[in-house]
């Protein structure tokens, strides 16, 4: 492989439990993943994102660690896993995987130690302190699963840091102890033939030691801890280290999930000279359509901020550092639900909003199911619902007044249980996922919306997807090319262009479902120009827009 590989690359990440289930006990598993991965070369994909495998209490969804070294048995084996990797590698592709450091679960080993007294050696492993001579937490922070983020442990009789559940303890990456141990774990993956690593929130391993109190909004209960551990100081130590002591001595990709980084702030982290990460996950584009910084307070997106956001990270990201481009995840409702149309245009938008991503500058990535269109869920039942996320906000909107209405409102449209619902392979019992009882209920358009049905259909969201991956091999302007926004002010049209020495591309993207016109500039350009990709069999080359079409032109 070349140098930088991943720059030309295309990752499809796999949610286990929800992929490929051969055993029928409801979950999917690693025999399963090895049994499609025919179906992932057709596709065209360079590399595998594996969310967790680990052996874990599964109170997130595998993002709590019981055992690094270790496979969850509902999953399968190490034996397993080593086949996997075989296969994949076999096929020519690659498989990076998970890797969960800002916190462990309650249950590892590390924790059980750690907590049984005050001066056992892995004490310090985890971040520990009194509470307020008032009887209150440590600090006012909130977890970012709803609540304290602060839990009163009896027997020692101090609070312990948890941002996420109150099973998800925080690692403390003071300790050079736990940073060796850190580092020594994912050596172990090395060494089994892993070709990198997506970072959970790494650029949350760094707190201000002085853990002070944070700012209390109106209509809030606990305060906003993110200033003192988003992009925390340390944060770029313990990354070169890491490179150091792993990354460097390995050929791999690697990819931070950044909650709260800015392009400014990614440019230090993808840097090569820094040596810390190839790429990070920002989540600006993510938050466009809520209110406050509370994902769960909805409001409409407004293009114009779409447009200028994807301009902002692709210029600034252009000559030093690089970007990820994705619109879906474990953690995200489904796109073409989000900022499509999933009735009459699903089939059509899902192409235009692939192509809009997919033609911009970076590494993009690919959520299992998305290349099917797959849909968000509405579940008319709350009990149906397994996210921990979406459960505790519930709980806790409820005590601020919220409505019933108004928080399943906001599950429909936020909810992560959206993008986890099992893969669609067939219109059979279960979407042919599972012949035993799906631990999350399969949606109902799987008759419909299914990869058989993609597959026999030249015309699917597959195929279109299949052609934008060959073309990001075929083109280098892709890969190099500058971008530039067109058409800025627009409500419905995202316009750009990509600029190469000799050739340059022109995007064409409708994300409403009317006609309309683009600019008479444009129009002059494209006029002879080839036709790279589209989703419209009406083209008209001309002024006019199609509802939902997403047309690349080559000049």
């Amino acid at each position: 492989m070349t140098a930088e590989w991943w720059k030309k690359s295309v990752v499809y990440q796999i949610y286990p439990s929800s992929f490929n289930d051969t055993t029928g006990d409801g979950v999917g598993d690693i025999p399963g993943i090895i049994e499609k991965l025919d179906y992932l070369k057709k596709l065209g994909i360079d590399v595998i994102w594996l969310s967790p495998i680990y052996d874990s209490p599964q109170e997130d969804n595998g993002y709590d660690i019981r055992n690094y070294r270790v496979i969850y048995k509902q999953f399968g084996t190490m034996e397993d896993v080593e086949r996997l990797l075989d296969e994949v590698h076999a096929r020519n592709m690659k498989l990076i995987m998970d890797l969960v450091v800002n916190h462990t679960s309650d249950e590892h080993q590390w924790f059980v130690e750690s907590k049984s007294n005050k001066d056992n050696p892995y004490r310090d492993y985890y971040i520990w302190r009194d509470g307020k001579a008032s009887g209150e937490p440590p600090t006012n922070w909130s977890s970012i699963f709803s609540g304290s983020a602060w839990e009163y442990d009896d027997k020692t009789e101090q609070y312990y840091l948890h941002l996420f559940a109150k099973k998800q303890p925080d690692l403390n990456w003071e300790n050079p102890k736990l940073r060796e141990d850190v580092y020594d774990m994912m050596n172990f993956w090395m060494d089994k033939g892993i070709d990198g690593f997506r970072m959970d929130v790494i650029n949350f391993i760094s707190k201000d030691q002085r853990l002070p109190d944070g700012e209390l909004k109106e209509g809030n209960k606990y305060g906003d801890p993110g200033p003192f551990f988003v992009n925390g100081p340390r944060i770029h130590e313990f990354l070169q280290e890491m490179s150091r002591k792993v990354l460097s001595k390995h050929d791999v990709m690697t990819v931070g999930e950044m909650p709260g980084a800015t392009p400014e702030e990614a440019k230090l982290y993808t840097n090569p000279k820094n040596n810390e990460l190839d790429m990070i996950f920002t989540f600006e584009h993510m938050s466009l359509d809520e209110r406050d910084g509370d994902k769960w307070d909805l409001k409409s997106l407004n293009l114009v901020d779409l447009k200028e956001n994807f301009e902002k990270w692709q210029t600034s990201l252009n000559d030093v550092g690089w970007n990820s481009l994705y619109w879906n995840n474990h953690d995200q409702p489904r796109v073409v639900s989000r900022f499509g149309n999933d009735g009459t245009y699903r089939e059509k938008s899902a192409k235009m909003l692939a192509t809009c991503l997919h033609m911009m500058q970076g590494t993009p990535y690919i959520y299992q199911g998305e290349e099917l269109g797959m849909t968000n869920i509405r579940f008319a039942r709350l009990e149906d619902y397994q996210d921990i996320e979406t459960l505790n906000m519930y709980k806790e909107k409820s005590e601020l007044g919220w409505s019933h209405e108004r928080i399943m409102k906001a599950i429909y449209s936020k909810g992560r249980d959206n993008a986890r619902t099992p893969m669609q392979w067939n219109g059979l019992k279960n979407g042919g996922f599972s012949t035993g009882e799906p631990w999350l209920r399969v949606n109902d358009n799987h008759a419909k919306i299914n990869a058989q049905a993609a597959m026999e259909d030249k015309n699917s969201i597959f195929y279109h997807y299949q052609r934008l991956i060959n073309l990001r091999k075929e083109l280098d302007i892709i890969t190099t090319g500058k971008f530039e926004l067109l058409m800025r002010a627009d409500p419905n049209i995202f316009a750009y262009r990509r600029v190469g020495e000799r050739e340059e591309l022109i995007a064409l993207c409708n994300f409403s479902d009317q006609k309309v016109n683009v600019s008479s500039e444009i129009v002059e350009k494209i006029w002879d120009a080839d036709i790279v990709i589209t989703n419209e069999e009406k083209l008209s080359k001309g002024q006019t827009l199609q509802p939902y079409e997403g047309t690349v032109y080559k000049l």
